[in-house]
């Protein structure tokens, strides 16, 4: 099934939100640049966090790489007002067509993502913009 927007969203920007994003965004939003700051407070975008970003917070807070608890994601999630963009097939399978520029899976999958939705990506990553297509906000 395809994300479907809303009336209210008629209009609206939305924003896909790499992982680092939301980690900057709680813990130390100084580290967020002037125009992602911008675009996370602007409250004509709808800012959505793909479900493969909440799921490398899980593992690496399980690996100790992280200190990001159940409760903690949950409620930044809440604060920032981010809709959880589920993953689908039609993702997966984009992954067939990039090339191989970075080798982190989380990533590759939300570049995907993007990629397929057709929305920008909120990410001080430079190795996304290797990929052709992806919108970079930072």
């Amino acid at each position: 099934m395809r994300w479907k927007i809303s009336w209210q969203d008629a209009g609206k920007v939305r924003l896909l939100l790499d992982t680092a994003i939301l980690i900057y965004a709680v813990e130390a939003p100084e580290r967020l640049s002037k125009r992602a700051a911008a675009a996370l407070e602007n409250r004509e975008n709808v800012l959505e966090l793909s479900v493969i970003s909440i799921t490398e917070i899980a593992i690496k807070t399980s690996l100790g790489k992280l200190r990001v608890t159940t409760a903690m994601a949950r409620q930044a999630v809440q604060d920032l007002d981010i809709r959880i963009l589920p993953y689908t097939g039609e993702h997966a399978l984009r992954l067939f067509e990039l090339p191989l520029h970075h080798g982190d899976p989380f990533d590759r999958q939300i570049i995907a993502q993007a990629l397929s939705e057709k929305i920008p990506v909120v990410t001080p990553d430079e190795k996304f913009r290797l990929y052709s297509g992806v919108k970079i906000i930072w």
